[in-house]
């Protein structure tokens, strides 16, 4: 195996007045903070390294929060790691079935600290011998107990339970298609039938044609943003699918069979935009039975109710008027209420929102949402109201 030269990685864990430094140059000195350390005496290719890193320890705030200051990040594997509180929610659900896991495909090594943490015994396994070396920086940072090895996903010994993370990206971009993920998803998933408990993370978009039989399917949003998708297998499988929606730090759980249909209507009183959590599971029907609302297109996931129910799975919004979606008749209508501000939604129409907003030449002083959809099979805009200031402003 080729040596991989990890220097600069092990400079840095040595000079913590470095790297305080390069975070100062960063914030005060901005794209002039090249020239700072280098005038300070840096080396050239110690200072690159000490600002990509402050630099990477900025984007990490989202996904890590404050730990994201003492962790070593590269690019790559940031981009494809866990947000802490999903990794955090998911260890704690192998905690609990579970006293030892290894993490295939470990990456920057965030996954195994979450496991640890939460009490498990930790083996974690790369190819790449660079990401490992960042997995044991960050173990030994976090102040947790991984046991971190180069070695093929595919080849590794399995504990009792074991979680992998396949690579999504390659020089082309991001891979949709799981058979193009490194290792391929199906020869994963063979792999880790070799564990009692195990679960796998997928891109959000992965199709349902890829979930096993007797697998659990998990979609995860985190204020309204769909993250990922998880297979849970072997022993870890509870139900067929599972929309978990993560809003203002709080968990809440929808689960069903993901085949039900929801009943189909017209437009009523409120209308619903489920999490895309939701949506992607297939669980609208199961939303739209707590919401005792239903559909007006059996293919389109907006729902329709007379009540209005607040639900973490869904917003919701006042209807005040259905309209044909006829650009000019709908800049005519806007005008004569002094809409200025609009929020322009679609399901089901093919039109582009921007297009739309360009021919409506809006103009007023007041604000509204109009939705592009259809009823039974007509174009329709629905113009409404948000229930709340929150969902006015589109703030999660």
């Amino acid at each position: 195996m080729r040596r991989v030269d990890t220097s600069l990685l092990e400079a840095l864990r040595a000079d913590d007045d470095l790297q305080r430094r390069a975070e100062k140059a960063l914030r005060e000195d901005g794209g002039r903070a090249p020239l700072t350390l280098r005038k300070a005496g840096v080396d050239p290719a110690m200072a690159a390294a000490a600002l990509t890193l402050a630099d990477l320890r900025v984007h990490a705030r989202g996904k890590f929060g404050e730990r994201a200051e003492r962790l070593y990040f590269t690019r790559a594997g940031l981009e494809q790691a866990t947000r802490w509180v999903v990794a955090r929610r998911r260890a704690a659900r192998f905690a609990r079935s579970a006293g030892e896991v290894t993490d295939l495909c470990c990456g920057l090594g965030t996954e195994a600290l979450a496991f640890a943490e939460a009490g498990l015994r930790v083996e974690a396994v790369d190819m790449s011998e660079e990401t490992a070396a960042y997995a044991r920086a960050n173990a030994e940072a976090a102040g947790v107990s991984v046991e971190v090895r180069v070695g093929d996903a595919l080849q590794a010994p399995l504990l009792e339970a074991a979680f992998a993370d396949p690579a999504r990206r390659s020089g082309a971009g991001r891979n949709f298609n799981p058979a193009a993920y490194s290792p391929p998803l199906d020869r994963l998933l063979e792999h880790l039938a070799g564990a009692r408990f195990a679960a796998v993370k997928l891109g959000p978009g992965v199709g349902h044609e890829w979930i096993p039989e007797g697998a659990e399917a998990e979609w995860v949003s985190v204020d309204r943003d769909v993250v990922e998708a998880c297979l849970w297998l072997g022993e870890a499988a509870e139900v067929r699918r599972r929309a978990s929606v993560c809003k203002a730090g709080e968990w809440h759980e929808l689960t069903g069979e993901g085949e039900e249909k929801a009943v189909v209507g017209e437009v009523a009183a409120y209308l619903y935009e489920p999490d895309g959590a939701v949506i992607r599971a297939g669980l609208v029907a199961e939303l739209a039975e707590r919401l005792e609302a239903h559909t007006a297109n059996e293919t389109i996931a907006y729902l329709y109710g007379d009540e209005l129910k607040e639900s973490p799975f869904a917003r919701a919004w006042k209807v005040e008027e259905v309209w044909p979606l006829h650009p000019k008749k709908l800049r005519s209508l806007l005008a004569e209420r002094g809409i200025g501000r609009l929020t322009i939604k679609q399901r089901g129409t093919g039109i582009d929102p921007a297009e739309l907003r360009k021919q409506l030449k809006l103009k007023g002083p007041n604000e509204a949402t109009l939705v592009a959809t259809r009823v039974g099979e007509a174009h329709v805009a629905i113009y409404c109201h948000a229930t709340s200031r929150r969902e006015a402003s589109g703030t999660p």
